[in-house]
């Protein structure tokens, strides 16, 4: 099968799982053909059957504002037209489902393309629902051939949020590669963080206020104060200053790590002993998913899709959102024993093997996709009508 992928190129949890897939899909023997304005960052340099496809802007004065979404669809019609393509997978509803459509609609009969779009969270919680999306996220939902949801939280939020009928949305969850993730895979680098007998807690994120980073340092602050520690954030954004300032307070300075963005999150989270996840909502959870394919437990919020990824007492604990003294309670009881912890980082690694593993998730698509190609379900989804 030849497949398009556009997804956004840049750090964050649907570009690396959209790229990740189609780079699986690729050693399973499809064709596939990246569409973005960037090289995805987890995309390797050269690898047999995948290629990418710039999309340039044009700069001239008349478009002052960015007229990417058509730059985009332009390039769909022209890759889609060329290279023969059956799908054009996209991830995200706006604007990429919208360029999709476009690009379809220029191919008319010439040749007959397929639009699958996933939806990963921000497109369908955030984004769409402002008043002035609403309409055309709806409508890019509509003329999508086959629509996935990486989660039945994320699902339910688009059936309720944009009247889609249930049974025209599938969910296929975000997956993980358990070789990539793997904590034999990488030497340990806990000297260049630790002392003797100090424990690495992990916090990865876009800093992003729907992340609480003040919870992480509070969380922290309590379990160091049991457990002799240190806490790792990787990542950044907005919010860093608000991590730094909480961790001034709270006199924690010296035992806080800023990494910033890194390529190898999975070499650091072999290192680790526990994930921090306190976010106010999480559409899945991947950062959740990768920490546990690395053996490492997650103390995480009860909110959006993490009950679907954590196993409360079982790979990790969980409480409600804003909860800090339940979550730091939860890390003292993982990490105060080593067989404790051992029996948490043993079914986390295990959970995410078995259950969102490579192995298990890409046949999903395969499946899928061979199912729209087929015509199947209806080329057009009926929505219930807008008041």
């Amino acid at each position: 099968m030849k497949i398009g992928i556009t997804c956004y190129p840049t750090y964050g949890g649907s570009g690396a799982i959209a790229t990740e897939l189609g780079i699986a899909l690729a050693e399973r023997g499809h064709e596939i053909h990246f569409i973005s304005y960037a090289q995805p960052f987890r995309l390797p340099h050269f690898m047999e059957r995948v290629f990418f496809h710039e999309v340039e802007m044009v700069h001239y004065p008349l478009f002052e504002h960015n007229n990417y979404s058509l730059a985009l669809a332009a390039v769909m019609h022209e890759v889609a037209l060329r290279e023969r393509l059956d799908v054009l997978h996209v991830h995200y509803a706006i604007p990429h489902a919208t360029s999709a459509w476009i690009a379809k609609e220029m191919l008319g009969d010439r040749h007959p393309v397929k639009i699958v779009t996933t939806l990963h969270g921000t497109d369908i919680t955030l984004i769409g629902q402002e008043r002035n999306f609403w309409e055309i996220t709806r409508f890019s939902i509509q003329k999508s051939d086959g629509i996935t949801a990486v989660s039945d939280y994320l699902k339910r939020e688009t059936v309720d949020a944009f009247r889609v009928p249930a049974d025209t949305i599938e969910v296929i969850p975000n997956f993980v590669d358990p070789g990539l993730y793997s904590r034999d895979r990488y030497p340990c680098w806990k000297t260049a963080f630790l002392r003797d007998g100090e424990k690495l807690v992990l916090h990865v994120s876009n800093f992003r206020p729907v992340k609480r980073v003040r919870d992480v340092v509070r969380v922290f602050a309590r379990l160091t104060k049991e457990v002799p520690s240190r806490l790792v954030f990787i990542g950044d954004g907005p919010d860093r200053p608000e991590a730094v300032d909480e961790a001034r307070m709270l006199g924690i300075t010296d035992r806080v790590v800023f990494l910033g963005k890194q390529d190898s999150v999975a070499e650091i989270m072999a290192c680790a002993d526990l994930l921090i996840l306190p976010s106010q909502n999480e559409s899945f959870g991947l950062v959740a998913l990768e920490g546990m394919a690395s053996g490492v437990p997650v103390i995480a919020s009860n909110a959006g899709g993490l009950p679907e990824v954590v196993d409360d007492g079982e790979t990790g604990f969980m409480a409600p959102v804003g909860d800090v003294e339940a979550m730091a309670d939860g890390a003292i009881h993982i990490l105060r024993d080593p067989e404790t912890w051992r029996r948490f980082s043993a079914a986390a690694r295990r959970s995410a093997t078995e259950r969102y593993g490579v192995a298990s998730i890409i046949p999903r698509y395969e499946r899928y996709y061979e199912r729209i190609v087929a015509g199947a379900p209806s080329e057009e989804p009926a929505l219930v009508p807008a008041d």
